[in-house]
This record gives structure tokens, sequence and C-alpha cells, in this order.
């Protein structure tokens, strides 16, 4: 107790300092340690705990705010995950790997589903002439299947081919004529490129078809057997056409110039075609000059194209499928960007 004229400052009373610590703020102190309990509704203000944009640290600059999460990763390093970082990326030339990666992918799904249904491989051929025409294009890209798939009403023994004539009974028609279109390579032989026109009829050995099925029209002027090398028949098999050409393959200075087409020499049935996408498959063999050479027309006139000769699509053509695929795709992404 002081008493009076002392001059020791009054004694604070228990009432006296709770009224000091509700009506004064506590001074900042150097670590800023103060400020911190003296303003806790300020320091999460936004309700998470993290500190306020504008709030200081002890060393007087604002504290950053935390980064709110939103789900996504950090952006990985090579190093750390290849696999992830090559899927994820968005750098132009992974990205641009990554195109045509995927596209390889899509056409060899597509090239092995195509191969399942066929059960020929490769199971597209692109005509490189005009003697299927109208029927067939230029630069069509034709789908084939093997000659047991697929099979139409009145196929020839168990050959599984329709001829025309077959088909003209039973109704079978392809390629807007009676008669199944295949593909043959003329003579058997391995260096020529392979043909693509219709199973005009069938002969057995020794067969005259000159005078029993053929038709007049497509003989080139021959009028007996003796006048066409390929008759009598030397083994069973079909006499082809190409639907614009003037004759049959099997009389010489018309069509393919083939013998009688054995069924051991055919590689598949015509089923459908895509029109122009050939020219893919063309445009990629000239460019590496890697294709095969075509068959030289013989008496080609005007009027009369001979032997219809596709190229076989296959490492080459799902090259060339890929390239265009690829291209388009990182195309359309760079006209997003």
């Amino acid at each position: 107790m002081n008493g009076p004229g002392s001059d020791d400052p009054p004694e604070e009373t228990p009432d006296d300092r709770s009224s000091a610590s509700n009506s004064e703020p506590t001074a900042e102190s150097g670590d800023g340690k103060g400020a911190d309990r003296s303003r806790p509704e300020e320091a999460t203000a936004n309700g998470t705990g993290a500190p306020v944009a504008g709030d200081r640290s002890a060393d007087g600059e604002p504290d950053a705010p935390e980064r709110e999460s939103t789900g996504r990763e950090r952006d990985l390093e090579p190093t750390e995950a290849p696999i992830r970082w090559f899927l994820r990326t968005d750098n132009g030339t992974v990205v641009a790997i990554r195109d045509v990666a995927s596209s390889v992918a899509i056409v060899a799904l597509i090239g092995l589903v195509l191969f399942g249904v066929s059960g020929i491989w490769p199971p597209m051929v692109a005509v490189e002439s005009g003697s299927m025409e109208p029927n067939m294009q230029k630069g069509d890209l034709v789908f084939i299947a093997e000659e047991g798939r697929f099979v139409g009403d009145g196929p020839i023994g168990d050959t599984g081919v329709v001829s025309a004539e077959s088909g003209t009974e039973s109704g079978h028609e392809k390629f807007g004529q009676a008669g199944d279109v295949i593909v043959f390579r003329p003579d058997g032989s391995e260096f020529r490129t392979p043909v693509i026109h219709r199973a005009h009829f069938w002969v057995e050995p020794g067969e005259n078809w000159v005078a029993e099925q053929a038709n007049p029209d497509y003989l080139n002027g021959a009028t007996t057997c003796e006048e066409v090398v390929t008759c009598p028949a030397g083994h069973a098999g079909f006499v082809t056409k190409g639907d614009a050409n003037d004759g049959y393959d099997q009389v010489m200075g018309t069509g393919a110039s083939t013998d009688v087409v054995r069924p051991a020499w055919i590689q598949g049935k015509a089923m459908f075609r895509v029109p122009w996408l050939g020219h893919v498959r063309l445009a990629f063999d000239d460019l590496l000059a890697t294709g095969p050479t075509a068959i030289e027309p013989v008496a080609a006139a005007e009027a009369s194209p001979a032997g219809s000769t596709p190229a076989s699509v296959g490492t080459a053509g799902l090259v060339a499928g890929t390239v265009a695929i690829g291209t388009v795709t990182v195309a359309r992404r760079r006209l997003r960007n």
C-alpha cells in the first residue's frame, strides 16, 4: 500500500489489468509473433488457416499465398517418370512423335481387323489402270477377301468364285455386273503385277472354249480355237476379262495376256472399293520408287485400256496411311493452337 506523497506508481488491481488488456493493442514484437497472437481473426480471415495476402513474415516481406490445390500434379521431369512425362508433356517435338505413333497404332489396328475379316494379307489393293471402268476407277482402294469367304450363289466347285455365266443364272452380282471380280497373278508369275478382272466362265482341260462358251465379240477377231493360243485349254480354270476391255485376257493382244487362270493363281475376291484412297498408295510408290512394275499394256487402245493392275497395299501402304493420318492430326492440332 503506497502512502500519500509516495513516488512509486500506484499498484494495479486485477480489474485494472483486465481493462488494460482489452483496451490497449499489444505492441508488435520484433519477431512478429505478438501480431499473430493479437490478431487471430485477421490471420485466418480466409477461413482456411493460411496466411492472408499482405501479412508479413519475420523478415518484413509479404507472405506468398499458398497455391490452392487443383488436383493437377506438378510438371514432371523426363528423368523422373519417362513414360508419364512422354504421355503428358506439351513439348512440340514429343507431341508430334506422339501423334505419329498413335496414327501407326490406328493403322495397324485397322490392318489387323481387315486381315481377320478377309483372311488375306495385304487385304487391300490399289487399282492402277482403267480396265474395270466404270465399275472400278483408277486410284480406287479395293478391299479383297479370301475366295472361300463371303461366297455368293452358284460358285464354281470348291473355288468359292462365282463366274459371270453362273452369276447370271443365280443373280449374284459384284461391282455392277454378274459374277465375282478376282485378283490373280497372270500365268501364276511372281514377277508380274496382280490383275483385278472379272471371272467370266470356267473351262475344263482340253475344252474348246472358243467355240463352246466364248462371246465372239471378245475374241479380237478370232473365229476358231486354232487362232487362240490358249485354246484348247491346257488346264482347268477361269477365262477372265476387264469390264472396259474389248477382249478376254486369254486372247493374245488384249487384256492381261495370260493363260487360263488356275484357282491357285487367285489371290482373292474384290468385295468393295473406296474411291481415290488408292492414290495415296500409288503416290507413295512413285515417291520411293519401290512399287511393283506395272504390266506393259498390250495393244492398249484408247477405248480399251489393258490390264487393270492393282498394287498390293502392304507395309508401304500402311506407312503411307500413317503419314497421311499423322499429317492431318498434326495440322489439326496446329490449327487448334
